[in-house]
């Protein structure tokens, strides 16, 4: 007997294998913006931590000090997996952080690295989590949508969407 997943590992299912998330923060217009992170994990902790590397004098270093109320969201859209985060990010001093994480592809953003002054280690902690995946077959949803199509209901459940208890 196989012991089901836990929401937390079902997590890290989905997004392990998708290398850049987009964070969503409030711009200081007000207004809501997004920028492309690599998500740096090897894997998600017990307390659904994601870690990014950032620049210290960014925009959105800045923002994150005044409010760290993020989302970030995952997509492949060849596997038609879709992931929805909803956390609190800040700017954590963890040198030993920084260094178990750190990767010869992040010198390409800084260039002094892994000691470079200019880089932060941006934590974001996972509070709520959701997801919409389809592990039908290309043709199975072209199928049921064609026919919702043809008999003018909604086509019957193409994928799971589901919530995830992270914290």
């Amino acid at each position: 007997m196989s012991t089901p997943k836990s929401d937390h590992d079902t997590l890290w299912e989905l997004i392990q294998g998708i290398r850049f998330g987009m964070l969503t923060h409030r711009h200081a217009n007000g207004m809501l913006h997004a920028h492309p992170l690599t998500t740096q994990n090897q894997s998600l902790d017990e307390d659904a931590r994601l870690y990014f590397f950032i620049s210290r004098k960014s925009e959105l270093a800045q923002r994150l000090q005044q409010d760290g109320n993020v989302n970030v969201s995952y997509a492949d859209p060849g596997e038609d997996s879709y992931v929805s985060l909803s956390g609190q990010a800040l700017v954590a001093e963890d040198q030993d952080k920084k260094e178990e994480l750190w990767s010869p592809l992040a010198r390409s953003w800084f260039p002094a690295g892994v000691h470079d002054p200019d880089l932060a280690l941006l934590e974001v902690r996972v509070h709520h989590a959701e997801y919409w995946d389809v592990k039908e077959s290309k043709m199975v949803q072209l199928f049921k949508m064609a026919r919702a199509a043809i008999t003018g209901e909604l086509p019957r459940k193409l994928g799971e969407h589901k919530e995830l208890h992270i914290s």
